[in-house]
This record gives C-alpha cells, sequence and structure tokens, in this order.
C-alpha cells in the first residue's frame, strides 16, 4: 500500500458545546473538486473503533455541504463520539496511456475526535485530522524532486524502470517539479484556511514515509 500524508490539528480550546460548530468551520474550509464538490460520506462512531457506527450514510448519489454535515450529526452530538467524512479535491497527477498531466479529483478524508472518544485519542491524533492521499503526490518519486538527493531501493516492477527513464529528460523533469510544486502549494493554502477559520493550538503535517513531511515540502518548493 502506497504512503499516505496527514495533518493533525490540536484546538487551544474544545467543549462540547462547540464541537460540531467547530467541525463545520474544518469542513467548511475543504477545497473541494469542482468535479465532484460535496461530501460523499459520513460516519458517526462512539467510544472506540471496535464498535459500530451509530450512524453511516453514503451520500455519493447527494452530495452535503459543510452546514448539511453538522445538522445531520447534531442528534449524535457526544465527545466520546468519532465524526469522520469523505470528499474529493483537485491534485495533479501524471496517468492514462499514454500517461499525462492531469488535474482530476482525489479522494481525502477528514475526521473530528472528541475528546472522550477512545480514552482521549485526541491527544495523539489531534481534535481534527485530514487523510490527504498518497504522499508521492507531494513528495514525488523516486527521491528525484528537491534539493538533496534521497537514496532509494532501486525500482523493481517495469512501470517504475519506464518513470526514471522518462525523467530522465530534463523537460520532463521539470513539469514533474511543477506540478508537484501546485500540489504542495494547494495544501498549504488549505492549511492556511484552517489557521485561519479555528482557534488552532498546534498543526503537525506528517506522512507514513517521510521522517519530517513538512520539511521535505519546503524543500521541493526551494528547489530551483
Amino acid at each position: 500500500m502506497a504512503n499516505q500524508a496527514y495533518l493533525s490539528i490540536w484546538l487551544k480550546d474544545f467543549p462540547e458545546d462547540l464541537m460540531l460548530e467547530n467541525f463545520g468551520k474544518f469542513l467548511a474550509t475543504v477545497p473541494y473538486s469542482a468535479k465532484r464538490p460535496g461530501f460523499t460520506y459520513l460516519e458517526i462512531r462512539a467510544l472506540e473503533p471496535s464498535e459500530s457506527p451509530v450512524l453511516e450514510q453514503d451520500l455519493r448519489a447527494m452530495p452535503l455541504d459543510a452546514a448539511s454535515i453538522v445538522e445531520l450529526s447534531k442528534d449524535y452530538s457526544n465527545s466520546d463520539s468519532r465524526y469522520t467524512v469523505r470528499a474529493n479535491w483537485d491534485l495533479w497527477v501524471f496517468e492514462g496511456d499514454p500517461a499525462k498531466w492531469q488535474e482530476v479529483p482525489q479522494p481525502i478524508e477528514l475526521a473530528c475526535n472528541g475528546e472522550l472518544y477512545n480514552e482521549g485519542i485526541w491527544k495523539e491524533d489531534g481534535h481534527f485530522e485530514v487523510n490527504f492521499g498518497f504522499e508521492h503526490f507531494f513528495t514525488g518519486h523516486g527521491g528525484l524532486l528537491g534539493i538533496r538527493q534521497i537514496a532509494r531501493a532501486a525500482p523493481q516492477q517495469p512501470e517504475e524502470v519506464q518513470f526514471l527513464e522518462s525523467m530522465s529528460k530534463p523537460a520532463n523533469l521539470q513539469m514533474y517539479q511543477e506540478k508537484t510544486r501546485e500540489n504542495i502549494k494547494s495544501l498549504f493554502g488549505w492549511v492556511r484556511k484552517i489557521e485561519d477559520a479555528l482557534p488552532v493550538a498546534k498543526l503537525r503535517l506528517w506522512s507514513e514515509g517521510e521522517e519530517n513531511f513538512e520539511a521535505r515540502l519546503e524543500e521541493i518548493l526551494a528547489a530551483r
């Protein structure tokens, strides 16, 4: 499974009576995909992950906005609960046959952790969480991007070999850098919107494959 990228957010104060209001403000920052706007899934789970959801809604047929998600959740407002939604946002992706750069919808998942949910997991994971999707949308493949060269394992698959051969051409690598930077700018722009919308105490950008994900993104933006 490809590595994922995440954001954890802690607020200065998170009273239960304002939990869903703040969740709505958080959801209102989402930069929806132009082709697939709105939230397509809602799950509310109480106590801990092993419990069955108290509410689960597939909203793909009629996606909802942030205010509607909050309204749907009101009867289940409790600090022992976790609220999870899914949506799509647009990122630059190199795909197709033949492969080409396209700005296409990519899935994202957002969650709100009540402070009594799962023995206070918010302390480690944040009051709010974002799963941005695949890490390589922002860091690239093969350690090719950025100022420093990163040692990676030799390619094992034919498509990996083909990709690296393609990136050996300066024009292709330049385009790869530019499109990846666009994705990073979209991510950072969204984080700034969250900081403007909420009383944020702390943010942590992290990923499954990078020791310091945020620093890696800054490095790729700085490289020329």
